[in-house]
């Protein structure tokens, strides 16, 4: 901090740390030169140091949006280079004028597509009213929302937080201190090789993936207190929950993707999952489902452990409960439902109006437009769609993976990264993702209609066609 005397007999103060000035009044300038002494009347002076933000309007005429990446977001994505403008629906527009239909969805996130109406107006109205308040506080949509949720799952209270890894960090949290309770001090968590669970540290821990674990770990150790089995073997399983047993440990839970989203576009095994319900069962300790990904109707039923014949004690939600508007949830019963007390847990975003009317508008959505029977629909079209261009091209595609509107084909030539798929796909005008090492995947908004799948499937065919022609060429 500096002060410096003006030729009026007023003393400035510039604070450093916030850019902003004081000005003191005289008496106080004479009663001290100290800045340790001045109780003083203040009068605040508005700053005009701070650099005012970009226009984003001008930086969609130009290419700068791509330079300041370059310059100031950290690099912890590997982007392709398209600039999207504006979208609509199932369909995506970019600054150069391209349309692209859209079968990412932002990662199996924006279920009513782009610029829908309904979930517009929704938060539009609360950003109207009142957008965030804190958990200090009863907020209608929360509980609405939450109410919602419960009435259709087995879930009994809700836990709100932003995010899938935040969901999946308070699973961990409430997994822990119901093993607590129940006396063990050792408790461990057994989830799956090639999971996807979060990047947050526990979350990360609980993601059996050692390329994500590089790097982050203490003395080469993550989290303590995870236990890694193959998904779906019910032998890895069994003799997995044993050794935790014999060790002196004790199982706290076992937490499992209903269907393995980043790991390859894997379904649930019925066997393997009643298996994890008989164990927590018998052990006392809690069945946890991931849903982030193909929960919220994506699978053809509102959640993923649906399509298995089992009832989690908790499960997590995020990605399409919000539509696209930042919103994540730990769903619990029985006993894990009432494991949190005040302060044992919390967000203070976690359920605000605005993400709470943005789910409450998903769900009224939903509803009101029998949404998952387009999920069904659409989705065994895009299988039949997706086996019959791999059948055209058996030396390229395998098998076609997944429920509902969330499906992967498997590439099967070694020297054909999905990724080159996917870039030929979007050459073609059609937006797609990479699953696992060797997966394309399909996660559209859950709107699609016939015809955009139709389209899909088309552009989708032109591209490997493409693929496979260069390739070929390629070879000696």
């Amino acid at each position: 901090m500096k002060f410096t005397m003006t030729s009026a007999p007023v003393l400035v103060l510039l604070a450093a740390s916030t850019g902003e000035s004081f000005l003191l009044s005289p008496s106080v300038a004479a009663a001290s030169r100290s800045i340790s002494a001045l109780p003083a009347t203040i009068e605040k002076i508005t700053s005009s140091s701070l650099v005012p933000p970009k226009s984003i309007d001008d930086m969609m005429k130009t290419s700068e949006t791509a330079d300041l990446y370059d310059l100031n977001v950290q690099k912890t994505y590997g982007r392709y280079p398209l600039t999207i403008r504006n979208g609509k629906g199932c369909k995506l527009y970019t600054t150069d004028g391209k349309e692209y239909l859209d079968c990412v969805a932002g990662i199996a996130t924006c279920a009513l597509g782009h610029a829908n109406d309904y979930l517009t107006n929704a938060i539009v109205q609360q950003m109207n009213s009142v957008h965030h308040v804190s958990n200090l506080y009863l907020i209608p949509s929360q509980a609405a929302l939450a109410h919602w949720l419960c009435d259709n799952s087995v879930a009994e209270k809700v836990f709100f937080c932003n995010s899938g890894a935040e969901a999946n960090e308070a699973a961990i949290k409430c997994a822990r201190r119901h093993a607590s309770n129940r006396g063990i001090t050792k408790p461990v968590i057994i989830t799956a090789k090639d999971s996807f669970h979060g990047r947050t540290l526990a979350a990360l821990t609980a993601t059996a993936q050692p390329k994500y674990h590089k790097g982050f770990g203490y003395d080469g150790q993550m989290v303590q207190g995870f236990k890694y089995i193959t998904y779906n073997s019910v032998d890895e399983l069994r003799a997995a929950v044993q050794e935790v047993q014999e060790s002196g440990q004790g199982l706290a839970a076992i937490m499992m993707e209903a269907l393995q989203g980043e790991g390859g576009i894997i379904a649930g095994d019925e066997e393997f999952f009643r298996t994890i319900r008989e164990i927590c069962d018998e052990t006392g300790a809690l069945m946890m489902c991931d849903e982030v990904q193909v929960g919220m109707g994506r699978s053809g039923r509102l959640w993923g452990y649906e399509n298995l014949g089992v009832e989690p004690d908790i499960f997590t939600s995020a990605k399409a409960l919000g539509g696209g508007v930042p919103i994540g949830a730990m769903m619990a019963r029985g006993d894990a439902a009432n494991v949190f007390g005040p302060g044992d847990h919390a967000s203070t975003y976690g359920g605000n109006p605005l993400a709470c009317s943005a789910g409450l508008a998903v769900a009224s959505y939903m509803c009101e437009h029998n949404l998952l029977t387009n999920v069904k629909e659409r989705g065994t079209q895009l299988e039949a769609g997706l086996q019959a261009v791999a059948e055209k091209y058996p030396d390229t595609l395998g098998a076609v993976r997944g429920w509902g509107l969330m499906r992967g084909v498997v590439v099967t030539d070694s020297s054909i990264p999905p990724g080159v798929i996917v870039q030929a796909a979007m050459d073609e005008g059609l937006l797609l993702v990479a699953a696992g090492s060797n997966v394309v995947r399909f996660v559209p908004p859950l709107i699609i209609s016939a015809d955009e799948i139709d389209a899909a499937m088309a552009m989708f065919e032109a591209a490997v066609a493409k693929v496979v022609a260069k390739n070929k060429d390629a070879k000696p």
